[in-house]
């Protein structure tokens, strides 16, 4: 019985995340929380976070992504996006610890998401080498990372 609720949990977040990135965000939280009661994965309670913050609820996606680090302290993406909804609320200073414990997370598949936030935190607190070099730490895991190249393009300009 337990492999079956597992599976059932893993398709219900499946599907939730498809109608997350259709924009069918009510829909996808609710199967999101179907998922959560079935079999609790840090996965869906972090996608259900960042289906929060799409709605414009950051204490909610926060509070979300604090129940994926309690269930699994490895896993980066939770670390990564406290900080980043940390950054959106102004809150430059309370995201760093979260931003740098994203970036030593074991579980982790994208290490330069975290290095890009850290310096959009440096940048704001107008702390420019600092970003910059947070900004080539994302280049140099991602060599394609679009808005780390961006950045650095316009820190560039700023301090010509």
């Amino acid at each position: 019985m337990g492999d079956a609720r597992f599976e059932m949990a893993v398709e219900l977040l499946r599907k939730a995340y498809q109608l997350q990135m259709q924009g069918e965000l009510d829909l996808a939280v609710s199967l999101y929380k179907r998922s959560i009661e079935l079999h609790p994965t840090a996965e869906a309670y972090t996608f259900l976070g960042w289906t929060y913050r799409f709605q414009g609820k950051l204490d909610q996606a926060i509070a979300e992504c604090k129940k994926a680090i309690a269930l699994d302290p490895t896993f980066g993406n939770p670390y990564n996006d406290i900080g980043a909804y940390l950054i959106e609320k102004g809150k430059y200073d309370e995201a760093i610890p979260w931003l740098e414990e994203a970036t030593r997370a074991q579980r982790y598949e994208a290490y330069h998401f975290p290095w890009f936030n850290l310096g959009r935190v440096y940048f704001a607190k107008d702390l420019y080498t600092k970003a910059r070099e947070c900004w080539q730490k994302s280049l140099e895991i991602d060599p394609d990372y679009t808005p780390a190249k961006e950045a650095l393009q316009k820190l560039k300009r700023m301090v010509q």
